[in-house]
């Protein structure tokens, strides 16, 4: 505190007092922002939170759109295997009777729409294993054994194209197997393509227990009976 006395005129000596306030203690007043700046900083805020938003979703949809168009060329593959396959499998039909959308079924299922090793490189397109003398490679493949799949190695044909891998496929029907000539004669003479399936199944054809099941729903999804006599 600091006392200051005053005379004036026949004044009395008067006593002010005042108060000595140190600069630090004085209250600075709060500035706040302007109400136009606030309102820019929101929009921006706004803005920038919508396009990361849209960002993600244009991501999202371009993932999407990646998957759709990978799915749709798969299908214009699988499209073109089975007509370059198609003449092949109908003159095979004429000849020997084996209907050709069971032809054409097996090959897609075994072959996967020509893509396996096995066809691509080797023209096997059903897995034909090789016997002893004849062209063969060994590659892994998958067999159902005591009611699991399990991974083995097998000996299979090669071939120098994959029309001679239809043709064997059809004579393997006709001649049948070297303790039964005619084991696949009912295949041969089925009255429909679901019967000849069946059938396939009944002889042992392929250890898959749905083997007859997907074939048919090959047949059904790629109208594959269009192809027969």
């Amino acid at each position: 505190m600091t006392s200051v006395q005053l005379r004036q005129g026949s004044l009395k000596h008067h006593t002010i007092t005042y108060r000595y306030i140190k600069p630090e203690e004085k209250k600075k007043p709060r500035k706040g922002l302007k109400a136009p700046l606030r309102i820019l900083l929101q929009l921006v805020l706004i803005v920038a939170t919508a396009f990361f938003a849209l960002s993600m979703s244009q991501s999202v949809n371009e993932t999407l759109s990646a998957s759709q168009l990978s799915s749709q060329l798969e299908t214009i593959e699988d499209y073109n295997f089975i007509r370059t396959l198609a003449p092949i499998a109908q003159k095979e039909e004429a000849t020997s009777g084996l209907k050709a959308s069971i032809t054409l079924a097996q090959g897609c299922l075994e072959s996967d729409y020509g893509r396996s090793l096995l066809s691509s490189k080797y023209n096997n397109l059903f897995g034909i294993k090789a016997y002893d003398g004849e062209p063969s490679v060994t590659l892994q493949t998958k067999e159902y054994v005591n009611k699991k799949w399990i991974t083995i190695n097998g000996t299979f044909r090669t071939y120098s194209s994959w029309s001679a891998s239809v043709t064997d496929h059809t004579e393997l029907f006709v001649k049948g197997v070297d303790w039964d000539p005619a084991h696949y004669h009912n295949v041969l003479t089925a009255k429909t393509y679901q019967q000849a399936a069946q059938n396939l199944q009944k002889d042992g054809y392929a250890t898959d227990p749905d083997y007859a099941t997907k074939l048919i729903a090959l047949i059904q999804k790629f109208h594959l009976n269009n192809y027969d006599k």
